[in-house]
């Protein structure tokens, strides 16, 4: 039964590729054309392949149904959160999540620091958008002209001499951020807060969250935090490899 399973679904990376006929899926699977029929009619009958008027075959609707349905039914915060956790263990800093939500940017997720002093961030709160690590991070995800849009109607408190005051400076740095694939805070929304953060993407390579670890001038340098940014990529390397069911890189599992 298991060398059956393993033929069938052999057969979807090759249909992936565009519409075949059944002499070649039978050379793919390396068997006889009476094998590749059956298990292309079975296939068929759940609606995962679909023969088309040609005989040949291509990716059933009923697949990318499941495949949407799935995709839906992801909880980006459940499968973050152990991540989050022993990240949390590893620093002792503020350990944040956050999403893209029509013009905001929310934190979903949020682990406390072990020290006294606490962050005022909460879970279900906007961030300020045009300075925070997880902001950036998804917003230079977007494509160009959805980047320029955005940048060009939002506001710019100067909260400290660091913040970004114009779209310009927005757009300039969403653009390193994109480059780089991580983002920084270093005083920009409060002078004693730094902040570093890294992507969290699904199985498209866009970004559906981003973390950060985040920690106040008294307890870490920022250049001391900065020091943290392996660590950092590689959770959200192994947080986006679980949500994309994925096996992650072993340097994500050390």
């Amino acid at each position: 039964m298991s060398q059956t399973v393993d033929r069938a679904l052999t057969i979807l990376p090759l249909l992936a590729e565009g519409p075949a006929n059944l002499e070649q899926v039978a050379t793919r699977l390396g068997v006889h054309k009476s094998t590749a029929l059956r298990l292309l009619r079975t296939l068929h009958e759940h609606g995962i392949v679909h023969r088309q008027p040609d005989q040949r075959y291509r990716l059933g609707a009923r697949l990318f149904a499941l495949a949407q349905q799935a995709a839906e039914n992801l909880d980006v915060r459940e499968i973050a959160h152990p991540h989050l956790v022993e990240l949390n263990a590893r620093t002792g800093h503020t350990v944040h999540l956050a999403v893209h939500e029509g013009d905001e940017v929310v934190y979903i997720d949020k682990v406390e620091s072990r020290y006294p002093v606490r962050m005022y961030s909460r879970i279900g709160k906007p961030v300020a958008i045009t300075v925070a690590a997880v902001a950036k991070l998804l917003l230079a995800d977007l494509p160009e002209p959805e980047r320029r849009l955005l940048a060009e109607r939002l506001e710019y408190p100067r909260y400290t001499s660091r913040s970004l005051t114009s779209a310009g400076a927005f757009l300039e740095e969403l653009a390193r951020v994109r480059e780089q694939g991580w983002a920084t805070d270093l005083g920009g929304h409060e002078e004693s807060i730094n902040c570093v953060g890294a992507p969290v993407r699904g199985p498209d390579g866009r970004a559906v969250a981003a973390l950060s670890v985040s920690a106040p001038n008294v307890v870490v340098s920022a250049d001391e935090l900065l020091e943290l940014l392996p660590l950092v990529r590689r959770t959200a390397d192994a947080v986006s490899a679980e949500y994309s069911g994925q096996t992650p890189p072993k340097e994500a599992r050390s």
